[in-house]
């Protein structure tokens, strides 16, 4: 099996444009020294950018530190993957902590926390606010004492609703079912997971793992409606313990600790699909493949737009490593989650295999 050249870091004038625009493809590979102040920075930085003469380039933290430079206190870059907003922490800590309250803004200026600005920072984490989030949370809580078998009065104390027709009307409006129709109905979980390069959706039965994808990614409505209409089911946010497992096993993987997966995966498709993405599977972190390579090694080396087409149809992201497909040229190609994480995530199994 052939194995494409992988990325070496770029000369200091292309790394300067990517510090002046922030661009997070870089994020962890290559900080930037400031002589006029003597600190080093992530590229993502948000602090007033140096002038290029200021600038001096690094491929590590170490070597930076080697030449006498400080780590910056506002983008942290000792921390592993950046630090999470404290004020995104402290409300999610307060979200898990009363699930079941009917949160408002009145509760979150409470907190002496801008309500204004606790919208912008979870918009920007997770796509919705904080009070959207809240909501959903309880809407998953009624949800599952229903088809846990609760009468639906106890389902609505349950998720704190006083009105039942509001209790109903959010129901129907998150699954599309009436109450009574939702305790019959199967249900699969999704949860927002943090990782370095963005926010995924996880979405999983209690057996295995339907979908795993950046919520930034275009094409994610039209994923979920699909797997809604393959596996008859609706979806609820909330938890379960498939959710908590990759999770711990994504965390495992973006520090570099290991690079293989055992989250059991529900995949859909043809016979040739899941040939295809079992083949993704079988490559090894740190190498990299053409779309015709992959196609000879299912024993079908004609079928290149076919190999394309089922690559670009999985829908689990990472665990189905379709990132470590390129073109046959080696320059990059199409990848939902955006080119710049498919850079950043071939750049990180360079090194984990590295380090091998």
């Amino acid at each position: 099996m052939s194995e494409i050249m992988l990325f070496d870091l770029p000369d200091d004038n292309v790394l300067y444009a990517a510090l002046i625009a922030r661009d997070p493809a870089y994020d962890g590979f290559a900080f930037v020294g400031v002589k006029s102040t003597g600190i080093f920075c992530r590229l993502t930085c948000p602090a007033r950018k140096p002038k290029r003469e200021n600038s001096v380039f690094y491929p590590s933290m170490v070597s930076a530190m080697e030449a006498g430079f400080r780590p910056c206190k506002r983008c942290r870059p000792l921390m592993q993957g950046g630090e999470k907003d404290p004020l995104v922490l402290k409300l999610l800590a307060a979200l898990e902590k009363e699930p079941e309250r009917k949160w408002s803004e009145g509760d979150v200026q409470a907190m002496n926390v801008d309500p204004s600005t606790v919208r912008r920072a979870f918009k920007r984490q997770f796509g919705i606010t904080f009070l959207e989030m809240a909501r959903l949370r309880r809407i998953g809580k009624g949800v599952d004492a229903l088809a846990g078998g609760e009468p639906v009065i106890d389902a609505q104390l349950d998720a704190s609703f006083e009105s039942g027709s509001g209790f109903r009307a959010a129901i129907s409006r998150q699954i599309g079912l009436n109450p009574s129709q939702a305790r019959k109905h199967q249900f699969l979980k999704a949860d927002w997971l943090d990782t370095p390069i963005g926010s995924m959706l996880a979405i999983a039965s209690g057996d295995a793992l339907y979908l795993l994808e950046f919520i930034d990614r275009p094409a994610l409505p039209n994923e979920i409606e699909r797997l809604k209409q393959l596996t008859s089911s609706e979806i609820i946010f909330g938890r379960n313990p498939l959710i908590d497992q990759v999770e711990d096993e994504l965390k495992a993987y973006f520090t570099g600790e290991k690079y293989t997966f055992v989250t059991p995966l529900a995949e859909f498709g043809s016979l040739f699909t899941r040939k295809v993405w079992d083949a993704l599977k079988a490559i090894p972190a740190g190498e990299l493949r053409s779309y015709s390579a992959l196609a000879a090694d299912i024993g079908q080396a004609t079928a290149c737009r076919a190999v394309a087409r089922a690559n670009g149809a999985n829908q689990i992201s990472i665990l189905i490593p379709c990132h470590r497909v390129m073109g046959a040229d080696g320059s990059l190609t199409g990848y939902g989650g955006g080119l710049w994480r498919k850079r950043w995530l071939i750049e990180h199994e360079r090194r984990m295999a590295l380090r091998r």
